[in-house]
């Protein structure tokens, strides 16, 4: 499993995962349960890893 995430797209990630898990605490009714999609940017930016980037063999991280 080799880092595919570069640094400035590993920090977009994991901001965008905690601000849609905010969702969890911010809105009310069903509606609040789509925060749980956040924990996807954040553990794929604190990984550096995506598998949808080794899918389609894309890469963001400049050291190879």
């Amino acid at each position: 499993m080799k880092k595919n995430v570069g640094n400035t797209d590993r920090i977009i990630r994991v901001v965008a995962g905690l601000a849609i898990l905010s969702l969890l605490f911010w809105v009310e009714g069903n509606l609040r349960y789509l925060g749980f999609i956040g924990i996807i940017p954040l553990v794929t930016g604190l990984l550096g890893y995506c598998p949808l980037y080794s899918i389609f063999n894309f890469s963001t991280n400049k050291t190879k």
